[in-house]
């Protein structure tokens, strides 16, 4: 038999992998439920960091190494050999504060539609609320987000970069974006993935496409001057928007006064992150509410 622990800070057993096969009953659903549940939760991101570096040698030093990897390439492949350098000043910082929020927003996304088949055993066993999941997928990527984000600090240093109010409420603001629509996403395509497995497919292409629909390897400016009138449509979608106040986070700061330098940003671009708060947070009721009406058949169909 399986041996419980209780839990004294909440009265909650958990057997010895730390999960919890028992939870008390609550009115609560959803997301509501998963808040409710906040040790539980910890558990779950414990439990997915340390099944990540499993076996590992370097550990959390992948946290650091992957979105390097991902900086180099890009800077080699689009910053010489297409010599972006020439019209992106700092093309370095432009790039790699791009990559962490694409590479947060990927990472969400792409486990957070694996999490519910991947956890088939737990879902099945376990009374707890299946939305807990996704959530976690998304705290977990958040957290690998902290070591870029000090690599990113650091090398904007370098280049001059000091903060500012403006910049760090749209550096809060775009990693919102990302929790929210991530999440959101997450729900809707972890419960579609349980009964059609070629969503796990068409997420990774849906990625892939990601990278070029944001100003990561071009710039903001190159939008405005292609499309003109136009550009107004680019900044409909939540991630170039995250991207762009990442940017305005870092970026803008290393280029300094020189007028003929100055990057081309949107106006009002805090309004526009707000905005995309809003659209986020419709795209997670829409996950939610499909994930809703398909909880009850997960269990069956894994």
């Amino acid at each position: 038999m399986t041996d419980l622990a209780a839990d004294p800070r909440e009265g909650v057993k958990t057997d010895e992998a730390g999960l919890v096969p028992m939870v008390a009953p609550s009115d609560a659903t959803g997301l509501k439920a998963v808040l409710q549940r906040r040790y539980l939760l910890r558990l779950l991101v414990r439990r997915e960091i340390s099944a990540r570096y499993q076996g590992s040698i370097l550990g959390l030093m992948w946290s650091y190494i992957n979105p390097l990897s991902q900086f180099c390439i890009y800077f080699f492949v689009m910053g010489v050999i297409f010599n972006l350098h020439a019209s992106i000043p700092n093309f370095a910082i432009h790039i790699f504060s791009a990559i962490v929020i694409v590479h947060f927003f990927t990472e969400t996304m792409g486990a957070g539609t694996r999490s519910i088949v991947r956890n088939r055993q737990i879902v099945q066993k376990m009374a707890m609320p299946r939305e807990m999941f996704p959530v976690a997928t998304m705290l977990t990527s958040l957290y690998h987000v902290g070591p870029q984000v000090i690599i990113l600090v650091v090398a904007s240093a370098c280049y001059g970069w000091l903060p500012d109010a403006y910049g760090m409420a749209a550096m809060v603001i775009g990693i919102a974006i990302i929790m929210i629509l991530g999440t959101g996403l997450a729900l809707l395509f972890s419960a579609a993935n349980v009964f059609f497995r070629d969503v796990g497919s068409a997420v990774n292409i849906i990625s892939n496409l990601i990278r070029f629909g944001v100003p990561m390897i071009y710039s903001y400016e190159m939008v405005a001057q292609r499309f003109g009138s136009f550009e107004r449509y680019y900044l409909w979608n939540p991630i170039a928007d995250a991207v762009l106040l990442f940017q305005r986070a870092f970026w803008v700061g290393t280029v300094g006064a020189d007028e003929k330098n100055q990057p081309v940003m949107p106006d009002h671009l805090l309004l526009y992150g707000v905005a995309m708060i809003g659209v986020s947070l419709v795209v997670l009721a829409i996950g939610q509410l499909v994930f809703s009406r398909l909880e009850n058949k997960i269990p069956e169909r894994l």
